[in-house]
């Protein structure tokens, strides 16, 4: 199986409104991490980073942390979850090679990853590389993703 579609952690949502860890989108700093198509997503069932498959590793590659997040609901009746632009670049180091990266995945960051829940993936449809230099994923103005609240 290969990744097909963005979409939503669901189990973590539900965690978070029952506030189970005491963990919420906007408070905690999240870690965003690359994997390659042969990671299989379960939406429905996985629930923590540990979960995560297929992980780009080596050429100085790291998950990187994102700390600028925002939860807003803007426009009316639509909830937006924002945050910067995720830059993979060995902390400044701009020497980054990633080869046939899939997706970005984003967790929370609590204590680990088998407590760190996830929170969403992001398709980017067409496999994506970088030869020593930095691996940008821009994210929509209009927020990583958004859900509307109105009926």
């Amino acid at each position: 199986m290969a990744i097909t579609a963005s979409g939503l952690y669901f189990l973590s949502f539900e965690k978070m409104t029952n506030d189970t860890l005491g963990e919420s989108l906007e408070a905690e700093d999240h870690t965003a991490g690359l994997v390659t198509d042969t990671h299989t997503p379960a939406f429905d069932t996985d629930d923590f980073q540990d979960d995560i498959d297929n992980e780009i590793s080596g050429g100085n590659y790291a998950r990187d942390v994102i700390t600028a997040t925002e939860v807003t609901v803007s426009p009316a009746g639509t909830l937006m979850f924002d945050h910067v632009d995720t830059l993979y670049d060995n902390g400044g180091g701009d020497d980054v090679t990633i080869t046939n990266a899939m997706a970005q995945y984003m967790a929370t960051t609590v204590t680990g990853d088998s407590d760190d829940q996830l929170i969403y993936l992001l398709d980017f449809v067409t496999a994506a590389s970088s030869t020593a230099s930095t691996f940008t994923v821009q994210i929509n103005s209009l927020g990583a993703f958004t859900i509307d609240l109105t009926p």
